[in-house]
């Protein structure tokens, strides 16, 4: 089954799950030569106060990261917005190397004891004060130019670190397909070159405001991903591509928000 006719063609998951079986890959580095693509879920919270920002980030940082881990996925990613805000919003990008393990994530959390036990306090909150107010979830699968994520080089240590999360939205379904082809067929590799520490990039597949792509870049601050978005845009190879008759049109609009780590976060 080709993952780029997901959007012409209207599946369940349990339907995906079936049909789709893929493998991981030990070495992220590796991620554009081989092996198949990985799924990714974003999650997003939103909230109205630092109270509920903490509980959120706590409850990743103390029940779910170390859930997910257990069940061998990692890293998982949480951010909140670069600016803070009473009414910032959490993110959350899980990775998964199958639609069978996104789809067994709820079973296993729910005989998961360690994390029922942790996650009690947050799963218990009353109506009058719930922890957050709403969550927008969305999937989407790697492109083959990156399959599979890769954390950035400050995530060991977690030195200081910004991530820029990119949305592209697509005029119709036929035109983000042509965008995520523009992407392999010389984005990506220009991003890595030019010091945008790609952290992946993806086509979604259920979500909102479809059809759409979404890709996180980083950078050590906000002067030098300026420089390295600079690099990109002086680039010859983006050049040809953007001149490329066959590509034009085929974003409607661009949505980039600027993320930094909380203390959950594996990326």
């Amino acid at each position: 089954m080709n993952s780029r006719t997901f959007f012409q063609t209207p599946l369940t998951l349990a339907a995906l799950a079936g049909a789709v079986s893929l493998a991981g890959m030990p070495d992220p580095a590796l991620a554009a030569d081989s092996g198949q693509a990985q799924y990714y879920e974003l999650r997003i919270y939103s909230t109205k106060s630092e109270e509920q920002q903490k509980l959120v980030s706590d409850y990743w940082q103390n029940a779910a990261v170390p859930a997910y881990n257990r069940m061998g996925i990692q890293p998982v990613g949480v951010f909140t917005e670069l600016q803070d805000s009473p009414t910032n919003k959490v993110y959350v990008l899980v990775p998964c190397d199958s639609l069978d393990v996104f789809a067994g994530i709820p079973a296993r959390l729910a005989s998961d004891a360690a994390y029922q036990a942790a996650a009690a306090d947050y799963m218990s909150r009353p109506k009058s004060s719930p922890a957050y107010e709403r969550i927008e979830s969305s999937l989407s699968v790697a492109f083959d130019s990156m399959k599979k994520l890769a954390a950035p080089p400050s995530a060991a240590d977690k030195t200081p670190w910004i991530f820029e999360l990119r949305i592209y939205q697509s005029p119709s379904e036929s035109k983000g397909i042509n965008k995520v082809q523009m992407f392999n067929n010389g984005e990506v590799p220009v991003m890595r070159d030019v010091g945008l520490s790609p952290v992946f990039f993806a086509q979604t597949l259920f979500g909102s405001q479809m059809p759409n792509l979404v890709y996180m870049v980083s950078g050590e601050n906000e002067a030098e991903h300026k420089k390295h978005w600079k690099g990109f845009f002086d680039a010859p190879t983006w050049k040809t591509l953007s001149g490329d008759p066959q590509y034009k049109d085929n974003v409607s609009k661009v949505i980039s928000i600027f993320l930094k780590r909380t203390a959950a976060s594996q990326i």
